[in-house]
């Protein structure tokens, strides 16, 4: 591959001296994707060869070049990008051309990225398993019998497999870093309000998800969110954000150790034990890493967010609520509780998010950030839907068993998932380490000092 496995950095390194062109980098590109995309199915709606290759000569002819200038990017397909199809994986909208660009996409588009198509996602974005009607499965890079992850699995597939050196995903319930950590690439969650969303619909309600980078080292994953980062006028809750690029070396921390929260998350046996080995690369470099008790209590955190979860995503499907025979059963769940909630439900809700975002505070005070799993579970067979128990503990919804990503994600925390290693069947896992809102530089930082002393994307990139 090349060039191809270089970090996004290094490549656009060359383009800017002139020892890399876009065009030869467009053409190993789609080379690439000739080669592995059958089998793994993570690049969809891929554009035109020639037209491709007409921009890449273009933009090697370019003088004025931005911080993508030549770099070839697929954009997940939930995000809008003007003239390319987003189906969201749904047969409800597999026609639908995008009339605009989403901010981010808008901003990559002005960096100089090239889009050449979609990454895949789980319909709707439903879900930590990446397939759906319309495009079919995304295989896992280790072993394409199992899945991807998700809902950002299209991304980190292409990611770990060297179709694309840098990426977009999403997240509201680990949807990066789940695929992160089952593909042994790197994914990070910013704090809630750094990166825009789309400007569509409500602007106040719904702060679960956030879009953010994807990557292979958390260097590239700096250079891709301050291309994303930043206020736009339209959304009243975003915030700014200082660049974080040119990362700093990791100032001595103090790691708090959450395992599997006092045993209420099940996991499936040898995560626990491979993400203990992997925090001793902290303690290796000078961080002092404790293990801790729960800060909060599991059920309350579980019972604030599958209600507002429901709220919002039945807040983007209800247009659909006449439809809800072409829905798939997560989608229907979804919008069916959503729907029924009260005033009150959704108060009751949030004052358990508050109350856990005034404990968070606290423990932040003792801690500079917490780490947890960033699954419950290996990558399981394809063809699953989800898993039915986890060590013996049954699920009782489609996503129980990717409960682990709640505290990140309920109250907007930085979360940064990076490689962990792999378990006694080659596949890969990863952990979540979570800061204080707004500490998304040093927890960029922490993970760049781990990414130089394990290399984990780089010493064990997958055999396609």
């Amino acid at each position: 591959m090349t060039f191809l496995t270089l970090d996004a950095s290094d490549q656009l390194s060359g383009l800017r001296s002139g020892s890399l062109s876009a065009e030869a980098l467009m053409a190993a590109t789609l080379d690439r994707i000739d080669a592995v995309n059958p089998g793994l199915n993570a690049i969809v709606d891929l554009r035109d060869r020639s037209d491709l290759m007409a921009e890449a000569v273009i933009a090697d002819q370019a003088t004025t070049r931005g911080a993508l200038h030549g770099l070839p990017i697929a954009v997940k397909d939930l995000v809008h990008v003007k003239g390319l199809r987003s189906s969201s994986g749904s047969p409800l909208l597999k026609d639908f051309i995008a009339a605009q660009d989403d901010p981010v996409v808008a901003r990559m588009r002005a960096a100089g990225a090239i889009f050449i198509g979609k990454t895949n996602t789980p319909e709707f974005g439903l879900g930590s398993h990446t397939y759906n009607p319309v495009h079919g499965a995304t295989g896992n890079a280790y072993d394409p019998q199992r899945s991807a992850g998700g809902s950002s699995g299209g991304a980190a597939v292409a990611l770990a497999a060297g179709m694309l050196a840098l990426a977009d995903g999403s997240d509201m319930m680990g949807s990066l870093r789940n695929p992160a950590a089952w593909n042994n690439i790197y994914g990070f969650r910013p704090t809630w309000g750094r990166v825009p969303s789309s400007t569509e619909g409500d602007l106040f309600l719904h702060t679960l998800s956030t879009l953010g980078p994807m990557a292979r080292s958390p260097r590239d994953l700096a250079l891709l969110l301050d291309v994303m980062s930043g206020p736009i006028p339209q959304l009243p809750l975003g915030r700014g954000g200082h660049r974080v690029s040119d990362l700093p070396d990791a100032a001595p921390a103090r790691i708090g150790w959450l395992g599997d929260w006092g045993g209420a998350y099940p996991m499936e046996p040898g995560i626990l034990s491979l993400c203990e080995t992997a925090l001793g690369v902290f303690s290796d470099l000078g961080h002092r890493v404790e293990k801790i008790q729960p800060p909060f209590p599991a059920e309350q955190l579980w019972k604030a967010w599958i209600t507002l979860r429901s709220f919002a995503v039945a807040a983007g499907l209800r247009i659909f609520a006449d439809r809800t025979s072409e829905l798939k059963d997560a989608a229907l769940w979804e919008l069916e509780r959503g729907l029924g909630f009260s005033a009150q439900d959704i108060q009751a809700a949030s004052d358990l998010r508050s109350a856990w975002q005034r404990a968070a505070v606290d423990l932040f005070q003792d801690y500079d950030a917490l780490v947890l799993p960033s699954a419950q579970c290996w990558p399981f067979p394809i063809g699953w839907e989800y898993p039915q128990d986890i060590a013996g503990q049954k699920m009782d919804s489609y996503h129980r068993w990717m409960e682990v990503v709640v505290p990140a994600s309920l109250i907007g925390l930085p979360a940064l998932a990076v490689p962990a290693g792999f378990g006694a069947q080659g596949l890969p896992m990863g952990m979540q380490i979570i800061g204080p809102q707004g500490q998304d530089r040093r927890i960029l930082a922490l993970g760049a000092a781990y990414h130089e002393a394990t290399m984990w994307p780089q010493r064990r990139p997958p055999k396609t």
